[in-house]
Order: C-alpha cells, then structure tokens, then sequence
C-alpha cells in the first residue's frame, strides 16, 4: 500500500532520479517535474501528499511555485519542502514565509530527508484530514472552509456529488477497485475545475462516495454538468468488456443466486448564495442534498452531514 504521493520538482536529473528511486521503494509513489510551471499543472491534475521544491528552476524560481500553490484554494494545505543549494539565513526565511513547511540545502541526508518527509505527511493528514484514496480533503476541513465562506461577501455555490451504485461494484470488482474509482473520481474534478472554474475553488471528499465542490464561477451549472457528463462518459473503463457492453453487472445474491445491479452514474445538486441565505452548515448541506435527490426522482440516499450546527 502506498505511503502518499511526493512530486518530486527538480531540473537536475541525477538529484530527481536519485529521490524517485529510493522514494520508490519506500512505498511511495513519486512524479518529477523538471520546471515549475509542470509542477504547477501536474499538481492540478493530481494533488500530492507533499511536494519537494527545488528553488532554482529553468523558467521560474521555487518561490513563485510556492506562491502559487499557497494562494490556490484547492492546493493550499499541501505540505512544501524546499530543496536548496542556498543555505543563506535569509533564504530560508523567504520560503518559510511563503509557507513553506521544511528546508533541507543540498548535499542532503537521504534518511534525514525520508523523516522530514515522513513527519510532513503525518503532520498535514493530522492536520487538515485529508482522505488517502482521494487526496482531497474530508469533513472537518471543508467544514472550516464553509465557515469561513459564510462570513465573506463572495458568492459561491455548493454543489454535492455522488457517485451512484458505487457499493455493487466493490462487491463484484472490489476495494482496490473501488478506490481507482476515488482517485478517478478526484481526477476528474480536478481537471474541470481546472478548466472551467476559478483558483479559488474548493473540492473536499466528505464520505466515501460523495464528493464536494465548492465554486466562486458565474455559471456554477455549466461545471456540475461537465463533471457529470465526464463522469458517466469515462467510469465505464472500469468494467470488464462485458460489463460495459451490457449496461449492467450481476451481483452474488443469497436470495436469487444473482442480480442486476446498474453501471455507476453520477448524481448531483446544488445551492448558492445567490438564491439562498444560509443560518448554519447543515443547512447548506441538506439542502444541496436534497435538490441531488430530486435529479434522481428520490431514488438516492442522503449525503455525509457535516456538523449539526454552526
């Protein structure tokens, strides 16, 4: 089972072929990116568990990695070690103002860097509970993040995603497959929210498969659809042959020997302050819960409350 994923952002070949060997067989797994705007745009594709960040980049300097990434709603609670030749006091200061969690300078300690890095990933899943299918932060963060939308003049909107029929297929093609389906799922919104929303758009994963964004866009609809509709389109890659030609996947059943159960789909619903003034955080949740419901004719459970009161 893997430990976390580390992006490992270096242009010296030796220095991140080096990390991604050992990380690797430390259990983690490890993406390099050469310059900071890949690390910029692999991080909003996948989020990773930490970053290690090396300041002196072709096209632009850690710094301005760091800034990015801290700036950005959705990649702000990521854990940041900068990696350095520099070992200037006040270097080290820059980077730990822009958030940076650790410094390390160049030539390194393998093993001291595997505990710092050990200790970060530790500390930030204490922290901010962030879900180790996903990626994406869970219930007590996104709760954090409401209260303090509430007392912004922003508007924004709450839109509630669930994944339907999602127990059926664990029982056929089980939880190591049903997890690709969490970091699919997290992919996915990833990369719409890239393209259609704004920086500071959140995602949470509050439940198991029930997932969470929250958009600052004028046309919160046109991205609810595109998550849907990518959705629908792409999770039949997670089915046999068979499975996706039929439409269907037959279940053990002790009753009836087998039944049918429904491809995975996608439901959703939403609610904004633009029609809405909200007095607490169940509120905001019931109610995006219930107009998901009501795209689905009432066949569908409620969403993962998060707190009772505000």
């Amino acid at each position: 089972m893997s430990k976390g994923r580390i992006l490992v952002v270096e242009d010296d070949f030796d220095i991140s072929n080096m990390l991604r060997i050992f990380f690797t067989g430390q259990q983690y797994e490890v993406q390099i990116a050469p310059r900071g705007s890949d690390a910029l745009q692999m991080t909003r594709k996948q989020l990773p568990n930490l970053i290690i960040l090396d300041i002196m980049l072709p096209d632009m300097n850690g710094y301005d990695v760091c800034r990015e990434l801290r700036t950005t709603t959705r990649t702000s609670h990521i854990p940041i070690i900068f990696l350095t030749q520099k070992d200037e006091r006040s270097d080290k200061i820059t980077g730990l103002e822009l958030g940076a969690d650790d410094y390390i300078t160049k030539p390194f300690d393998i093993e001291e860097l595997k505990l710092r890095v050990q200790n970060a990933i530790a500390a930030a899943k204490r922290q901010v509970h962030i879900d180790s299918k996903s990626g994406l932060p869970t219930g007590h963060l996104i709760e954090e993040h409401l209260r303090s939308l509430m007392h912004s003049d922003k508007d924004w909107t709450y839109i509630d995603l669930k994944i339907n029929h999602f127990d059926p297929f664990t029982e056929v093609y089980g939880f190591v497959a049903g997890d690709e389906v969490m970091r699919f799922m997290a992919l996915i919104i990833g990369e719409v929210v890239d393209e259609l929303g704004t920086p500071d758009d959140y995602v949470g994963h509050p439940g198991q498969d029930n997932f969470i964004v929250i958009t600052h866009v004028d046309d919160p609809e046109r991205l609810k659809r595109r998550i849907v509709e990518r959705f629908d389109d792409e999770v039949k890659q997670h089915y046999s042959f068979i499975d996706r030609e039929r439409g269907y996947i037959l279940v053990p059943d002790g009753t009836v020997g087998e039944r049918q159960e429904p491809l995975m789909t996608l439901s959703a619903g939403s609610v904004s302050t633009r029609t809405h003034q909200f007095s607490d955080i169940r509120e905001i949740t019931e109610l995006a819960a219930e107009d998901r419901r009501r795209g689905l004719g009432g066949e569908d459970s409620a969403a993962p409350r998060l707190l009772t009161s505000w």
